[in-house]
């Protein structure tokens, strides 16, 4: 079975304790095991994905704008991966297996490629791991469950600043979509 690891939104601003939205402590806890996934699936030879927000400075039009202070700008320091992650990435960016998306939507689905990458390379499995687990990562769920792509969701490798919504998401996963939290 051909799978994909989804890294969602692991920047500077989300995670970062400076960061413009940080999740702080709660996204920064997650490094190790996000770099372990990373590992993994790298050493089984499947493909990662990082899907990043992409934001323009003063962006009148995006909705975002008036729900939330600007982050993720482009060609900042907010928008690289946080923490040794983006070293890994550095290391791995130029291999076939490793894409890289950019979004603009809470979903990693909503204007981007994802699915026909995802479709094209006969992938029917993808894993979650980032943040926010109650914002992006449910949005980039939903979507996934729509699609029809079996998904799980690691527990150690997703967070957010908002601790009620990452509880009721990680229940959301399991009890309403029917997918795997592990």
């Amino acid at each position: 079975m051909k799978q994909a690891l989804i890294i969602i939104d692991y920047t500077n601003d989300f995670v970062a304790s400076d960061g413009a939205l940080t999740c702080d402590f709660a996204g920064q806890i997650l490094e190790k095991s996000i770099a372990e996934k990373i590992q993994e699936f790298f050493n089984k030879k499947q493909l990662i994905i990082f899907a990043n927000d992409l934001h323009k400075e003063n962006d009148p039009y995006h909705p975002e704008t008036k729900l939330f202070p600007p982050h993720n700008i482009e060609n900042t320091e907010g928008r690289k991966l946080f923490g040794k992650i983006q070293n890994i990435y550095d290391q791995i960016n130029h291999l076939d297996e490793v894409i890289t998306l950019d979004k603009t939507r809470y979903s990693a689905f909503t204007g981007t490629r994802l699915e026909l990458i995802l479709r094209e390379r006969q992938i029917d499995e993808i894993f979650l791991v980032g943040v926010c687990t109650d914002i992006c990562i449910l949005h980039t769920a939903v979507d996934a469950y729509n699609l029809g792509f079996k998904t799980t969701i690691f527990k150690d490798c997703v967070g957010s600043f908002n601790e009620a919504g990452h509880d009721w998401a990680l229940t959301h996963f399991e009890n309403t979509l029917g997918f795997a939290v592990k």
